[in-house]
């Protein structure tokens, strides 16, 4: 089932987006209209990813942590197509290992990635998201942020940080026409597939609906915050896991 969303004319940035529910959530925006940058900082995965792509889709090779390439990106796709009007902050990373283990490198790679990333890009849009009074920003954490996880205090810690940034920069951007809100999703990606086949069974028996979902299910969730109809919810943690978070 999908809901169909109108996004003609409008331009959305999706960090992350060479595989996963990064690629599904942008070629949903790409099917529902919009002009699509899709930004991955591994060059050849993106573009084998988007090599079917016209010129609906401009995709941008960088790291997130990166804040001069961040801050280029979001000049090149206002010069593009204008905006951006929305922007997904979905790239991830995990180092996994107990916290005794971890190396400061670590600790830094996952919080650069997903935090600071989400950062740089929230910060690029604002400006000119307050221009044209109106904007849509939707950050992805994690249950793994809110109750945690062995092996991931790195990944933990980055999450439960989205979720602080996300509330305390919907509460200063809502005056202008902006929102911010988070969704935290529990589909099948490159991540849960590089869990061991025991742990996997655990974790997949704790889904009440008994799965995880497809990256393509995660869409219209993403869909139905960027649009119109959302324009008076902010500062919302979205679960869209199948009922881990209950």
């Amino acid at each position: 089932m999908s809901i169909n969303f109108d996004f003609s004319g409008r331009s959305v940035i999706v960090t992350g987006a060479a595989q996963g529910i990064g690629y599904a959530i942008a070629n949903s925006f790409v099917e529902a209209g919009a002009n699509v940058a899709v930004v991955d900082r591994d060059e050849d995965r993106l573009n084998e990813a988007w090599n079917h792509a016209g010129d609906k889709v401009l995709r941008l090779a960088l790291d997130v942590a990166d804040e001069a390439a961040v801050d280029a990106a979001v000049a090149s796709v206002e010069a593009w197509r204008g905006g951006p009007d929305v922007v997904i902050n979905n790239a991830g990373i995990t180092r996994d290992v107990v916290v005794w283990k971890m190396t400061a490198e670590q600790w830094r790679a996952v919080l650069d990635v997903h935090l600071t990333g989400t950062f740089h890009f929230t910060k690029a849009a604002i400006p000119r998201m307050r221009a044209k009074g109106s904007g849509r920003i939707i950050n992805v954490t994690s249950y793994t942020g809110m109750h945690g996880m062995v092996g991931q205090a790195n990944y933990a810690a980055a999450k439960a940080g989205i979720i602080g940034f996300t509330k305390a920069t919907a509460k200063e951007v809502a005056r202008f026409g902006i929102t911010v809100n988070a969704i935290s999703p529990n589909a099948s990606t490159a991540m849960v597939a590089a869990i061991p086949a025991d742990k996997l069974k655990a974790l997949t028996e704790q889904v009440p609906m008994g799965r995880f979902a497809e990256p393509s299910e995660m869409s219209s969730a993403f869909q139905f915050l960027s649009s119109d109809e959302a324009a008076y919810i902010t500062g919302a943690v979205l679960p869209v896991d199948g009922g881990v978070a209950m």
